[in-house]
């Protein structure tokens, strides 16, 4: 999808989005001071989506660079590089609706799995200020880290289900209620999801949880189809390898909370974005078999 495209599909949320939005603020009677800037709301969530596709390491290098060189076209009335982070906050909330309008289909057969969002090195853990109040220590497969971990669920295409932002200390296994209501057919995940009181409860709504077991576990018959489910675990392992090497959802560089949230919403939206993503190919008629659906 090219630029304008993209615009165009932020734009026409925009204008839904924004009267909706603003009615509350007018019902306990006062009159608000609502500045209007040069740059429209949508013009900002585009620059901070294409900032995530445009395989830049830094946000400054890539408006100064692409943006205020080069896109003076798409964008006539660019804002000076401070007043735009000033700007940044005000796509927060509009950015998170945005992104759940982007939600892939319920096919029958989601991937889970948590991933790590590091916020500085453990070395300067105690000095670190800016996430004090809100990041925790935690520990993953690859070691222990201080920040926050990004849950999420996609389908076999690779398209987005739904999400959660936690501290880093948060059990993998607390989300899960609820990040799967409506969801249908089987849930794969891993080793860290096990847990008979999860599996009953997602059970009684509807899908059912596929994990391997343990080695100090009883050993059980588990069906072939799972078995071969669960070899295709890593595709939601890819994706969160795309968000932190290609769309750049992780980096320590932050000074504000809320600049690093936006941050992750915007790479999450340029995920969706993707032309190609990792699917696993399973047509209609072999998905309908694998989740037992007529």
């Amino acid at each position: 999808m090219s630029l304008e495209e993209q615009f165009c599909d932020v734009d026409e949320f925009c204008r839904k989005f924004l009267p909706t939005w603003h009615r509350p603020c007018l019902t306990d009677g006062t009159r608000q001071r609502r500045r209007s800037s040069r740059l429209s709301l949508s013009e900002i969530m585009t620059i901070l989506i294409a900032f995530h596709q445009a395989r830049y390491r830094n946000f400054k290098a890539f408006y100064l660079l692409h943006p205020c060189r080069h896109g003076r076209g798409e964008f006539p009335n660019l804002l000076s590089y401070n007043r735009f982070v000033a700007l940044i906050p005000s796509a927060l909330m509009p950015l998170c609706i945005y992104l759940h309008t982007r939600r892939g289909e319920d096919t029958g057969l989601a991937f889970i799995d948590a991933t790590s969002l590091v916020v500085c090195h453990h070395r300067r853990i105690h000095s670190h200020k800016v996430f004090k109040q809100v990041a925790r220590r935690g520990k993953t497969s690859m070691g222990w880290f201080y920040g926050f971990k990004l849950h999420r669920v996609v389908n076999d295409r690779g398209e987005p289900l739904a999400f959660q932002i936690t501290p880093g200390n948060v059990d993998d296994r607390t989300p899960v209620p609820g990040l799967t209501p409506g969801l249908t057919g089987q849930l794969i995940g891993d080793r860290g999801y096990i847990s008979q009181r999860l599996f009953e409860e997602l059970w009684k709504r509807g899908p059912r949880l596929v994990t391997k077991i343990r080695k100090n576990m009883r050993n059980k018959l588990i069906p072939m189809v799972d078995k071969l489910l669960l070899r295709k675990r890593a595709i939601i392992e890819t994706i969160n390898d795309q968000l932190k090497n290609i769309q750049q959802v992780e980096h320590t560089r932050h000074r504000s909370v809320v600049h690093a949230m936006v941050n992750v919403l915007a790479a999450l939206v340029a995920d969706t974005y993707q032309p190609r993503k990792p699917s696993l190919n399973i047509s209609q008629n072999d998905l309908n078999l694998l989740t037992c659906k007529s």
